[in-house]
């Protein structure tokens, strides 16, 4: 049967799951009354929740005589990680394209290393049947995209289709009937080279992904280079430098049907498959027959930019919530992960008890500690801080990011003042139609650090931000940080109404009556910019003497509640988020007053 391999990239939300949904539908791989759940790629409970796609994921539909393996693709630059490695896999790219937002700062990133690998893509400008949408001008807005990143001719010449995901129908004209997704099976089966692979040279594969399967363990997932694969046949693992890792059995040949993954007998050169059985084999790790001496080329993972401090938690409510406290238990964890996330570094810190994690971007660690918080993990998070760089004369460099911002013409004033105030230079500033306009600036990641909550309440909620890592540049001096002080608890118990109704006017509260609180937890923030050390568990003294029922009616404030990322991004250097797998809480990294003052002391110092 012959084979195509492609991969589906596109800006997050642009619609790549639900395309692939649609494909899989009118294959036939779902029978006519099958019950599938929307959006059937994203598999992860945190994908369906956020709604965006996190892991790079193999599918594969049947199209008359062709076998089409269709990877989907993470939208976000934070998981780009992903898709890098996911086109060395394939022959083609369908790049899909919002027909109102067109190509976006992600769009450009997946496709500048796709047309540097070769790849010839097909374009797909969906969404066509929004209102605002404006197919022409997207159309040309992709041509000088294509121009600007350097495309040979071939590539430039690229063909088009118009489509609608949700509804199921591709047209190559906007004046042809709108019934189904035939003109895409088609093009792709004619426009997609098929895989090119020696089948009579010594089988070798390049591994792409990692994942664990609770019934089969480790499952890794690759193109096969050359060669066949055969069941029990005796194989090798290399590293990137050649040397020998393991020798194994292919005791299991998974091949990719549907939504399931198959036992196959044997597997031919450009086919995809997934392998169990190896114990130490990861990403980027070669599997040959024993005569091989070369690994396979990989391709080199652009570098993370960000690092936390991931520490054992340590507060006065540690152990009570969660079941996996341990350092050593957090450090096996985190290398569990980066062994199948190569965006991912773990770096021993010197702190003990700590480790320190870098990675793509606020989003893709957010993630990883969610995740880790359901699984039973109690963590203490240190402030996001950026990886610098030195150049040759030893001038410092920091990693600068391109932010494309849309929203209403009203707002625009208010983010250009607090770009500028994040070190940020405005490139282009242009009306998108409707009352919108796009911006886009080159700013410092130290800036961005929690800035996109402030950014939606300045656009009451109505902004869309996208950010991609453009290059490390100089330094751009210091930038201002959290300008409010906050309110520290100095004793220890569940927080009472009445002493959070009597602190209301030093500013919002982050608990509600009846919280457990501890010396040196973050309880509210200040009005002023300083810290204040409050008393949240201080009840009313009782008298004799009858009081009006007014008195005794306590109306409080609704307190703010903070996600996650909304709280890793507000705390300041010397504050940790302490994350159970029920609760998210603020807190200084020294709970003791006085050892706060002496740390202040040291750090003015120095």
């Amino acid at each position: 049967m012959e084979l195509r391999n492609i991969a589906i990239i596109a800006h997050v939300d642009h619609g790549k799951t639900t395309l692939v949904d649609q494909l899989l539908r009118q294959s036939g791989t779902f029978r006519v009354n099958q019950q599938v759940q929307e959006r059937a790629m994203d598999s992860n409970d945190l994908e369906r929740e956020r709604g965006i796609t996190i892991l790079a994921k193999c599918t594969s539909v049947q199209w008359n005589d062709v076998r089409i393996n269709i990877v989907d693709t993470p939208g976000h630059a934070d998981f780009g990680g992903e898709v890098e490695r996911i086109l060395s896999m394939v022959d083609g790219v369908v790049v899909l394209i919002d027909a109102a937002e067109g190509p976006m700062p992600q769009t450009k990133f997946v496709l500048g290393k796709a047309l540097r690998q070769g790849l010839n893509p097909i374009v797909v400008i969906n969404k066509i049947d929004r209102s605002d949408a404006r197919p022409d001008d997207v159309h040309n807005e992709i041509f000088d995209l294509f121009a600007a990143l350097d495309a040979t001719d071939e590539q430039l010449d690229f063909p088009t289709l118009y489509a609608s995901g949700r509804a199921g129908w591709a047209v190559t004209d906007l004046a042809h009937e709108r019934k189904d997704l035939m003109p895409l099976f088609d093009l792709i089966v004619k426009h997609v080279k098929p895989p090119v692979g020696d089948t009579t040279a010594p089988f070798a594969m390049l591994v792409t992904t990692l994942e664990n399967d609770p019934y089969l363990g480790r499952i890794l997932t690759g193109r096969v280079h050359s060669g066949i694969a055969k069941v029990n046949m005796p194989v090798k693992s290399l590293s990137r430098d050649g040397k020998v890792i393991e020798t194994s059995r292919l005791t299991k040949l998974l091949s990719f049907r549907g939504l399931e993954r198959r036992p196959v007998e044997e597997a031919e050169a450009g086919d995809i498959i997934a392998i169990a059985g190896f114990a130490e084999t990861t990403v980027a790790d070669t599997i040959c027959t024993p005569e091989v001496d070369a690994p396979l080329p990989s391709t080199p993972v652009d570098p993370p930019t960000l690092a936390m401090t991931f520490a054992v938690n340590d507060s006065p409510l540690a152990g009570r919530e969660g079941s996996k406290v341990t350092s050593r238990m957090i450090v096996d964890r985190l290398n569990r992960e980066a062994e199948g996330n190569v965006a991912i570094r773990v770096l021993e810190n010197e702190q003990r008890d700590a480790v320190e994690v870098a990675g793509r971007g606020e989003l893709q660690l957010g993630v990883l500690i969610e995740t880790m918080r359901r699984e039973g993990f109690e963590l203490a998070i240190s402030r996001p801080r950026v990886l610098f760089r030195t150049d040759e004369n030893g001038s410092r460099l920091e990693p600068i990011e391109e932010v494309v911002i849309d929203l209403d013409e009203p707002y625009s004033g208010v983010v250009v003042e607090k770009m500028a105030l994040r070190k940020a230079e405005m490139q282009e500033m242009r009306p998108t139609g409707g009352g919108k306009q796009r911006l886009v600036f080159l700013a410092p990641t130290r800036g961005l650090i929690g800035y996109l909550g402030e950014f939606l309440t300045d656009t009451r909620g109505t902004g869309v931000m996208s950010r991609l890592f453009h290059s490390y540049g100089p330094w751009r001096g210091p930038i201002e940080g959290r300008r409010n002080g906050v309110l520290i608890s100095t004793a220890s118990g569940d927080a009472v109404a009445y002493a959070l109704w009597n602190l209301e006017d030093r500013g919002p509260m982050f608990i509600t009556p009846g919280t457990p609180v501890y010396e040196g937890m973050l309880i509210g923030a200040h009005t002023r910019g300083n810290d204040l050390d409050v008393n949240p568990v201080k009840g009313k003294q009782l008298t004799n003497i009858r009081t009006t029922s007014k008195d005794e009616a306590v109306k409080l404030t609704t307190p703010i509640i903070m996600s996650l990322e909304q709280a890793i991004a507000y705390i300041a250097d010397d504050e940790l988020v302490e994350i159970t797998p029920k609760s998210i809480r603020l807190r200084k990294r020294w709970l003791d007053p006085n050892e706060r003052k002496r740390e202040s002391r040291k750090a003015e110092a120095q």
